[in-house]
């Protein structure tokens, strides 16, 4: 085995105790027979036995292997094996290894590539969020010791070449991570891009295609000399990325989304209706205090979608007269941590996940736009940029926290998103508010 990982997830080190927030708090944490069986032996005799029989309890669920028993919360829903300064007493006294995959993982998420386990992280971890966002070169891959990449037993699988959907997938997330970096046309017109790129490959490259072991009977019937050769599925992907490699391509399509006219109510309801639908689900105090003002920014609950797009283009140009370079690299940085820390190869297709890192991205603007530190920076442009990097910072954890990856949001998102061409106009409307 090899390991890489994204220089930021390289630098990470847990703060600890000195952290905003705790990963300890609001997640319900599975733990496998084996470290449990692992942290009984450890306890065993000792003044943690009786609290370990009474706090872990196997899953109600009925599961076993990873997911055998479910570590207890208390009445805050934090782990009931925080202690007071913040710290994990399990792994304060017995060691990394006693903990549960999950703990011992996060919030480092690891892919499997062939050969190689990559490291990327999830911005819920405040440090991760601030390592992410704020270094021009947090998204240069670079290799690292195995060791550092903790239990890669967890990884995902992703690239098997078992069939052509996994087989090709290394090559084609490359071609995106190619166009999200290009810098000669707006972040918006490189995810207008990047659907349209998937929408060009949808019609043959998808989970489950037969497009790619059907090319050898295409090229047997070309063996007549009176049929021209059909193009190949390998052929054809090849030309599609290297179309969306071309300068000519990506200027074309610039012009052509600064050309639309679309409506920016949808937007902004779609955004608001995302982050409403999560405050019943969250206990947190720090999200629930920063969506209320968010809101409020908006002009409150009752605001009409349409009020509430004209305030947030007014705030989106006026932050980019002010801060242009720096929103983009948040943007920017986020899009491509979202591309490596989440294989496309597990959406229903290509499309479908660029709607999601889309969906993603528009929640987070809505929310940055709308953070009380950022409504005062406009009203004070002479505010030092170390606000606004701290509202970034939280408006992204926070989000990344609560709403990315929460069961609702992403059955929000499936049904919004549609299928094929539906799902690229969709698409449409929430690249035009980033």
């Amino acid at each position: 085995m090899t390991a890489s990982a994204l220089r930021y997830m390289a630098r990470f080190r847990c703060i600890a105790e000195a952290c905003e927030d705790t990963c300890c708090a609001g997640l319900t944490v599975p733990i496998s027979e084996s470290r449990w069986s692992l942290l009984r032996q450890k306890v065993a005799g000792g003044p943690d036995e009786a609290r370990v029989a009474a706090l872990i309890t196997p899953n109600p669920d009925g599961a076993t292997g990873q997911q055998a028993g479910i570590l207890g919360k208390r009445a805050d829903g934090h782990c009931a094996f925080l202690d007071e300064t913040k710290l994990c007493s399990l792994q304060s006294r017995y060691g990394e290894a006693v903990l549960p995959d999950g703990c011992s993982v996060f919030p480092r998420v690891l892919t499997r590539w062939g050969a190689q386990v990559e490291m990327a992280g999830s911005l819920a971890c405040p440090e991760t969020a601030r390592l992410c966002l704020l270094a021009e070169d947090a998204l240069v891959r670079e290799p690292v010791p195995e060791a550092q990449a903790l239990r890669p037993q967890m990884a995902r699988q992703v690239a098997s070449g078992a069939d052509a959907w996994t087989a090709h997938a290394d090559v084609v997330r490359e071609a995106m991570l190619r166009l999200l970096a290009r810098s000669d046309v707006p972040f918006a017109a490189r995810l207008y891009a990047l659907g349209r790129m998937a929408l060009d490959l949808g019609d043959f490259y998808f989970p489950g295609t037969t497009a790619f072991t059907d090319d050898a009977a295409k090229t047997a019937a070309a063996s007549d000399a009176t049929q021209e050769p059909l193009p190949t599925a390998e052929a054809r992907l090849a030309d599609i990325l290297r179309t969306y490699d071309a300068t000519d391509t990506l200027h074309t399509l610039r012009d052509q989304l600064e050309a639309l006219e679309l409506p920016g109510g949808p937007w902004a309801g779609i955004c608001a209706a995302v982050l409403r639908s999560r405050e019943a689900h969250v206990g947190s105090q720090r999200y629930l205090s920063l969506v209320r003002d968010v809101r409020a920014s908006y002009g409150g609950a009752d605001t009409a979608p349409d009020d509430a797009w004209r305030l947030h283009v007014t705030r989106r140009e006026a932050l980019a007269s002010l801060h242009g370079e720096r929103v983009h690299q948040y943007f920017l940085n986020h899009a491509l941590n979202h591309v490596l820390r989440h294989p496309f190869t597990e959406a229903p297709s290509l499309l479908n996940a660029v709607f999601l890192l889309v969906l993603r991205a528009s929640v987070v603007r809505y929310v940055l736009l709308g953070h009380p530190a950022v409504v005062a920076l406009l009203d004070t442009p002479g505010t030092p940029v170390a606000t606004l990097d701290a509202a970034a910072v939280e408006s992204f954890q926070l989000v990344a926290k609560h709403v990315e990856q929460a069961p609702q949001f992403l059955d929000f998102a499936q049904g919004l998103a549609g299928e094929g061409p539906e799902t690229f106009a969709r698409l449409l409307i929430l690249v035009k508010g980033l």
